[in-house]
Formats: C-alpha cells, sequence, structure tokens
C-alpha cells in the first residue's frame, strides 16, 4: 500500500493508455447520469445534500494532495499552490456548489470546464499511474469540476451566456498578467507561461515560447466559442419559437 503513496516511482504515465481512456470513460458515465436522470435529481430530496457532497469532495481532493505535499517534505511555493487555472477551479467549484452563485458558474463553465478538459485529456503527471494517490486524486478533482458545471446545468437549470464567454475570457487574461508576475518573482511556471510542460500536451503542436502563448489565447477563445455552441443554438430556437407564437397571437387578434 505504501508504495500507492510515496513521492518517487518508476516508469512514466502514457497518453491515452488503457488506464487513461478507462477513467476518461468513466467521468463521461457520470456526466451522462446527470443528464439522463436530471429530473429526477430535480425532484429528488437529496438533491441539496448531492451539492454540498460534491463541494466537500472537491475540498477534501485539494486538501489531500496539499497534505501529501507536506507529508513527504515536497511543499513548495513554486508548484504546490492551487494556482494553475484547472487547480483554482476546483476551489471555486465547491464554493459555487455551496453559495449557488450564478456568475461564479458562468465563469468556471468556460474557464473550469475548458481548463480540466485539457487537463484529463493531456495530464502533466509525469510516472505517475493508476492506482497511486496522484492519479486518483489528479483525475477525481478535475472530474468533480468538470462534473460540478454539468449538476448545476442539469439540474439547477443553470446557463451561461454570451456575454459571460466575453467577461470570463478577460478575467482568464488578468489573472494570466497576475501569474507571469508572479512566475517570474518565484521561478515558478503556473499556466506554463515560461515553459512548456515536460510531458506532452497540445502545447507541443504551437509553437516556442514565448510565441504558444498567443497562440494559447485563440486556443482558449476558440474552446470557450465551443462550449458555448450548444446553449447559443438553443436561445436562437427559443428565439425563434418566441417570435413565432408572438407573431401567431397577433395573427388571431388581427382576425
Amino acid at each position: 500500500m505504501k508504495e500507492y503513496f510515496q513521492m518517487k516511482v518508476d516508469g512514466a504515465f502514457r497518453l491515452f493508455s488503457i488506464e487513461h481512456l478507462l477513467t476518461l470513460c468513466v467521468i463521461g458515465l457520470l456526466a451522462v447520469f446527470l443528464f439522463t436522470f436530471q429530473k429526477k435529481l430535480r425532484q429528488s430530496e437529496w438533491k441539496n445534500g448531492l451539492r454540498f457532497f460534491l463541494a466537500a469532495a472537491l475540498l477534501i481532493s485539494e486538501a489531500a494532495i496539499q497534505f501529501w505535499y507536506l507529508y513527504y517534505g515536497n511543499w513548495s511555493v513554486k508548484s504546490s499552490l492551487p494556482l494553475e487555472l484547472s487547480d483554482l477551479a476546483v476551489l471555486l467549484a465547491a464554493l459555487m456548489l455551496a453559495t449557488g452563485n450564478r456568475p461564479l458558474f458562468a465563469f468556471l463553465y468556460f474557464a473550469g470546464v475548458g481548463s480540466s478538459l485539457q487537463a484529463i485529456l493531456t495530464p502533466d503527471l509525469g510516472g505517475y499511474r493508476f492506482p497511486h494517490f496522484q492519479y486518483i486524486q489528479f483525475f477525481t478533482a478535475h472530474g468533480l469540476m468538470i462534473l460540478a458545471c454539468l449538476f448545476m446545468i442539469a439540474v439547477e437549470y443553470y446557463r451561461p451566456t454570451f456575454r459571460s464567454l466575453w467577461i470570463t475570457f478577460l478575467l482568464v487574461n488578468v489573472y494570466g498578467v497576475c501569474i507571469f508576475f508572479f512566475d517570474r518573482a518565484t521561478g515558478a511556471n503556473y499556466l506554463y507561461l515560461m515553459h512548456k510542460p515536460k510531458a506532452a500536451s497540445l502545447l507541443d503542436f504551437i509553437g516556442p515560447w514565448p510565441w504558444y502563448i498567443i497562440s494559447l489565447e485563440a486556443m482558449t477563445l476558440i474552446v470557450f466559442l465551443l462550449l458555448y455552441v450548444p446553449f447559443g443554438i438553443t436561445e436562437k430556437e427559443g428565439r425563434k419559437q418566441l417570435s413565432m407564437k408572438t407573431k401567431q397571437k397577433w395573427s388571431r387578434q388581427s382576425d
């Protein structure tokens, strides 16, 4: 059992290995479950209990990784703070679930889901593989963050707006500027603003430093727009139906 918690491990995480794909499938199935049983969950007396359970699980996952760093004497300002966008989203998602804050949901849907999807698809895990604690904690935290937003959509009927997309994009850029100066001051590499991660990632395909940061800006906006597409289509259909009903109403009144 001790080998599943040790800091130094042999081997390397393999991208899209069987264990990686199975983990992604589990997260995907839980998402499907939320939308399949969304009506029952809305009417269930356990709805609020499930929200707070998800919030507690997110907080515990972050507390667990911080304790692990401290226990093995590996905690560092340069690498252990939850300043990566997907890590910060884990803490903010717990707050969103507990408070039901709608602007926070909108920010997390775009910035949190977007960054967490990238994290679980191309994780920077070094040599940690299943069933190591680091592997389980990483996918649990980021998977639950995505599910937290999907829960608010499916069960609480929250919706992001096109305006919130641009507000989130602006906030992410402001946050990135702050982290850039923090990285420069501490020698850290949060948000990978100083150099690319050692593990394979999407950054490998978009140029060298610092030009990949510009490409990353464009990719971020594209991801945000793709995340908005389902809601944009729904809003467009809703406006069409409202327009048709209005026309029918005026037509009957004129008759």
